[in-house]
């Protein structure tokens, strides 16, 4: 198999650039492949030589400003457009590598992914896809891209949604759910109600009608489809409830040496659930329905989750989904009219 090139976007987060110059060096060790890093240079060096991190295997490309997260989404098209993001996309659009992974601006890669590496031709809107880590993955989208869409915006999401967790996860038919406050086909806005009648008449996926947030956790589908709005909320809503419990197990087991002696006989179990909730071991959202792979990762994102957003990445290119969306863009095409009509 040809190894992948992955351009990493060393500023934009929280720990820029170490956290993503020692995430690159790991994934190299491990996984192999080429890497374009880019970012403001002398930073990069600087950080490498505080970490003693040897960046020669390493292709650096300068860059001239960072977006940081107060900066206007579209300055990555005009006023920075010498920046670490702008400069990773170019290049990924160019042909300089097979996937870009950033933890920058989310309000900024969107719209600079979108129109500068650009969209699936047919393709309504890009979407933020999230893999919830429940007992068994669920995907969800859009997590946050687009705060509010059209109804026909969502057939195009579980296309797609259904292509990433065949490609990735092996699902033949992945079970696609619209993410609601009830399970009657007529509840929610007008937006839902539309957006019901029209998954309900596509063929080649799999619609198994409106899921409640509460659901998700139990395998009550693999794609939950929704506005970026609703589940960015949703997505928050579950990285803060999985911390609490972490939070309070350790409490509890905290509380005596009685309870402290009694977690040593749950330390493995604690461990695989711990790991099973943690956010970083996905690494990253990739952005479904452009033309080529670009991964958002946390903006919090540390080695390890770095590591793991590029180990997606690679898989994202090997797994052939960007051509299965390709070849299934006629079941987009929603005929509205030969949908069932809501009872």
């Amino acid at each position: 198999m040809q190894q992948k090139r992955i351009i990493v976007d060393c500023m934009g987060g929280d720990r820029a650039p170490g956290e993503m110059l020692a995430g690159a060096v790991a994934a190299k060790a491990a996984l192999g492949g080429e890497y374009l890093l880019v970012g403001v240079r002398a930073e990069m060096e600087s950080a490498a030589r505080a970490r003693s991190i040897d960046l020669s295997a390493f292709e650096l490309r300068d860059a001239g400003s960072v977006i940081g997260m107060e900066d206007d989404p579209m300055c990555v098209l005009h006023a920075k457009k010498d920046s670490s993001m702008a400069v990773a996309l170019r290049a990924l659009r160019d042909g300089e590598g097979d996937a870009v992974v950033s933890t920058g601006n989310t309000g900024a890669l969107f719209p600079g992914a979108s129109l500068i590496v650009r969209r699936m031709q047919g393709i309504h809107r890009a979407a933020i896809a999230t893999v919830l880590a429940f007992e068994k993955p669920t995907l969800l989208m859009d997590s946050g891209a687009n705060v509010t869409v059209q109804p026909d915006f969502l057939p195009q999401f579980a296309v797609m949604g259904s292509a990433y967790m065949k490609g990735l996860f092996g699902i033949e038919m992945p079970r696609v759910g619209l993410l609601n406050n009830d399970t009657e086909a007529c509840k929610g806005t007008p937006m839902q109600t539309e957006a019901y009648r029209l998954l309900s008449g596509m063929p080649g996926i799999r619609f198994v009608g409106n899921v409640e947030p509460n659901a998700l956790p139990f395998d009550v589908c693999d794609v939950a489809v929704t506005d970026g709005f609703t589940g960015n909320i949703c997505l928050k809503a579950y990285e803060g409830v999985s911390k609490f419990i972490l939070r309070g197990l350790k409490d509890i087991f905290m509380t005596s040496a009685l309870t402290k002696l009694s977690a040593l006989g749950v330390k493995k179990p604690l461990a695989r659930f711990r790991k099973k909730v943690d956010t970083a071991e996905y690494g990253g959202s990739p952005i479904l329905g452009l033309c080529k792979p670009v991964i958002k990762a946390h903006g919090s994102s540390d080695a390890r989750a770095i590591y793991n957003a590029i180990r997606q990445a690679i898989s994202f290119v090997d797994s052939g989904i960007i051509d299965d969306i390709t070849a299934n863009i006629s079941y987009m095409r929603v005929d509205k009219h030969a949908a069932k009509e809501c009872d």
